[in-house]
């Protein structure tokens, strides 16, 4: 995706934004595959070191950040392409989908803040597994830890007697304010799932363990959104002593195919949206590139 994302924007005078929930935050590089300043080539990129790691990042604020990152570079007569691999986020951006955040206090929302705060660190469990049973598909997209989040799902349900996740789908089912070009890149699954192994071992020889021992110097805990990225929490565990590293290596592997998986399960459910197989491209980005280009002057998107 970076490598190709760049070259895209070299051809078509195009900035990029991230669509990735851990890259914005400075101090986590080796987990997050963060791109380098030598990979970015000069082009400029959005959503990237942005937050420190005890900041809240979720759909709300990848929304408006986005959202006038995309102001700042139409205002610079470029255009706009993101790249990462959090659908959730760029289905919000793309449909400009209204999550009913409601910042107005009632009894509900009071009464569920009240218990979360009685439940202490059993909070986040207790309160999802309540999102589970009034709304699993909601309960599969919200992280346990985001109770701000979890909440406001289980209140809206509470109120309206109508799921969220539903209010969501019809709102993704409305037409895109943006004229926009879609791209998945896909591939064989055993190579893929080879590459992800292959991947997070580089990360280990990169220095991953160091990485989260000085993020848990800096006081960064399990508890923080930032923390709950693959490759963080399961380095983070064997710090804590709940682990042998093997395990949590073990674990990173496993957990990033099943997240490889569900990525690809819901690219499927995504309307609008071009598969780009390497295989069928003998993986060379420069014929992958050319039909990208194709679709662009198509689409009337310009070109540098």
């Amino acid at each position: 995706k970076t490598e190709l994302s760049v070259r895209l924007a070299e051809q078509i005078n195009g900035e990029i934004i991230s669509a990735d929930s851990i890259q914005i935050y400075r101090h986590m590089d080796i987990g997050s595959a963060k791109v380098t300043l030598e990979e970015m080539h000069g082009i400029r990129h959005y959503l990237i070191d942005e937050l420190e790691p005890d900041e809240e990042f979720n759909i709300y604020i990848f929304q408006e950040k986005a959202k006038a990152a995309i102001k700042e570079i139409y205002q610079a007569g470029k255009i706009p392409i993101i790249a990462g691999g959090t659908g959730f986020y760029i289905q919000a951006l793309l449909y400009d989908i209204d999550f009913k955040e409601n910042d107005e206090k009632n009894p509900v929302r009071e009464e569920l803040e009240q218990l979360a705060e009685k439940l202490g660190e059993n909070a986040p469990q207790v309160l999802h597994q309540k999102l589970q049973e009034v709304d699993p598909e909601a309960a599969a997209q919200i992280h346990a830890n985001n109770i701000k989040r979890v909440i406001r799902a289980i209140e809206y349900f509470k109120q309206t007697g109508e799921k969220i996740s539903q209010h969501n789908e019809e709102m993704h089912q409305k037409d895109s304010p943006y004229n926009f070009l879609y791209y998945v890149l896909t591939r064989d699954r055993k190579v893929l799932y080879e590459r992800i192994d292959r991947r997070v071992d580089i990360m280990m020889e990169n220095g991953l363990v160091d990485e989260v021992k000085k993020l848990k110097d800096m006081g960064c805990h399990r508890g923080q959104t930032s923390m709950q990225g693959l490759g963080y929490k399961e380095i983070l565990d064997y710090l804590d002593g709940g682990c042998t590293l093997e395990e949590a290596v073990y674990i990173l592997k496993r957990d990033t195919r099943h997240f490889a998986k569900r990525q690809l399960t819901w690219f499927r459910r995504e309307k609008d949206v071009r598969w780009l197989d390497l295989d069928q491209y003998q993986g060379n980005t420069d014929l992958i590139l050319a039909d990208i280009l194709k679709d662009c002057e198509q689409a009337e998107i310009v070109l540098k």
